[in-house]
């Protein structure tokens, strides 16, 4: 049976964590407003580009591109999106599940974004094609980096097909992981919302059709804007999965707090019991000793 004393230390100990993980949720917090915000910020642009995308791509005949070449799927190409640190609940450990189901004989080539997954795909021995970092604020330098990479693999004929695997920011409590298609690219259409919404042709009378003019031709104009928009899907999925990392992060150090704070309170009940006990049999030994005296 643990002394007093021991309690006393556990108590102790167990307050020390509590402070560390309270701290961690106040600046988990303060990330995860920024990183929500600039998430958010964001979907307007992704959303326009891909009007713009599908409108100038709905006035050319016969437009075709390398990125949008579709072949037989012999050799796949995942991105791997992950954290940099733990201490996120369960958020890896949900998205590397998803990489079990997508490389079931481990044939998949893996491009990571986070020292998570690379450490991950080392571990599990999978192949390694490169690995990347990004900030707490992703820069789009460094999506573009990502995306110019996984480009170059399917150019050069080393992936049939690119994916990328994240999590998915839904909501300060729900992260779920996604996959979402790359390469090659299908029908150019319109999404409402970047990563989140799906897809939808964007009618042809969304816009009259003479505020457009290519300069120097349709074609010129749409290779272009093909591997930008690539460059800023990525970019965009870097910030929605940092909103994801931040938001998992506060809510895990906000249930370790309460669980700290619980525990402090049945040590102390328990300290108080043993102490009451000790005082009472101390008290009985006073009592039995007066009487064997009178």
């Amino acid at each position: 049976m643990p002394s007093t004393r021991d309690i006393r230390r556990r108590i102790k100990s167990v307050k020390n964590t509590a402070q560390i993980t309270k701290a961690m949720q106040m600046v988990a917090a303060a990330k995860m407003r920024k990183a929500q915000q600039a998430a958010l910020v964001g979907r307007p642009y992704a959303d326009l580009l891909n009007q713009v995308l599908a409108q100038a791509a709905s006035r050319t005949v016969v437009f075709e591109h390398p990125l949008m070449q579709s072949r037989s799927v012999k050799k796949r190409a995942v991105i791997l999106v992950s954290t940099d640190r733990g201490l996120c609940g369960g958020l890896n450990g949900n998205l590397f599940r998803e990489v079990t189901k997508l490389d079931k004989n481990n044939t998949t080539t893996f491009i990571t974004a986070g020292r998570k997954a690379s450490q991950f795909i080392a571990r599990t021995k999978r192949q390694l094609a490169a690995e990347f970092t990004y900030k707490d604020t992703p820069q789009f330098a460094e999506a573009r980096a990502i995306s110019k990479f996984a480009q170059d693999l399917f150019l050069k004929g080393e992936a049939d097909a690119v994916d990328i695997l994240f999590t998915n920011f839904i909501s300060t409590l729900v992260q779920q992981p996604k996959v979402v298609p790359f390469l090659p690219i299908g029908k150019i259409m319109a999404a409402t919302a970047g990563v989140n919404a799906p897809a939808q042709e964007l009618p042809a009378s969304h816009m009259p059709v003479d505020t457009f003019e290519f300069e120097p031709d349709e074609k010129s104009v749409l290779g272009a804007l093909l591997p930008h928009s690539l460059n800023f899907q990525m970019h965009q999925i870097l910030l929605e999965a940092k909103a994801s990392e931040h938001s998992a992060r506060m809510v895990a150090m906000k249930n370790a707090t309460d669980n700290a704070q619980q525990l402090i309170k049945d040590l102390t009940l328990e300290y108080n019991k043993l102490r009451q006990s000790n005082i009472t049999k101390e008290l009985l030994e006073i009592a039995t000793a007066q009487m064997a005296v009178g």
